[in-house]
């Protein structure tokens, strides 16, 4: 089970990776930061994608458990996704990078509308491409929109970055005796009810045979090193 260092990728960002130590909305130096590590990324001439959840700002199934209508939640967590990618927008473009703005929910005056061939066209010339929006329909998390998007662009892995170094048996910040997988199955993933992305995710990724890796996006130089293929985090692929 080699890693490879890739052409195209996708970059699934959570919400909460913006937000910094404040722990809620988005923190103008996190988003810098990675910001100057896509660039770094762009600069070796790879095509890279993104999708940014909304959990910084609001979280449709939390609002659902609530008593929200969970249609209406998920709606509302859609749009969060879309200030955070307009955020990351800024940022990139504030350091030199050239992006687009793709939303799956019609708001022309902010973003286009997501064109898969467009999408393509856009990374091929080296723009970085943010999806906003998820999948446009909700019961649907952004780790599926990810998937979804890697696939219909024909990205060749998923980076997810987190804020722990891979996928434990546990949480280790809880438990010091947690064991780190370097390498996982998709159906192990799915077994176990590992948190890698959710279920619908792993699967999308299993049928197609597309890579997960996961890893710690609060370590600096550490989005490059995945692409380098350097051994970090952990990596979910098949057989």
């Amino acid at each position: 089970m080699s890693r490879p260092s890739f052409n195209r990728v996708l970059l699934k960002l959570s919400g909460e990776s913006l937000a910094g130590d404040q722990g809620y909305g988005i923190d103008p130096q996190t988003i810098t930061t990675i910001a100057k590590e896509i660039k770094m990324v762009v600069d070796k001439g790879v095509q890279l994608a993104l999708v940014i959840g909304g959990g910084n700002i609001f979280r449709g199934l939390a609002a659902s458990s609530k008593g929200m209508d969970r249609a209406s939640a998920d709606y509302m967590g859609m749009l969060a996704t879309m200030i955070n990618s307009l955020a990351m927008q800024d940022a990139l473009e504030k350091i030199g990078v050239a992006t687009r703005v793709q939303s799956a929910i019609a708001m022309q005056e902010v973003a286009e509308p997501y064109i898969r061939r467009k999408a393509i066209r856009h990374l091929e010339k080296g723009r970085v491409v943010i999806f906003g929006a998820g999948t446009g329909n909700p019961y649907f998390t952004t780790d599926t929109a990810a998937s979804l998007r890697a696939m219909e662009i024909n990205a060749q892995a998923i980076l997810k970055g987190t804020k722990v170094d891979g996928v434990y048996s546990a949480d280790p910040k809880k438990n010091p005796d947690a064991i780190k997988y370097p390498t996982l199955k998709y159906i192990d993933v799915l077994k176990m009810g590992l948190q890698v992305m959710d279920a619908t995710a792993t699967s999308l990724c299993m049928d197609n045979k597309l890579p997960i890796i996961i890893f710690d996006l609060t370590t600096e130089g550490n989005i490059i090193k995945v692409i380098n293929g350097e051994d970090i985090g952990t990596i979910v692929q098949g057989e």
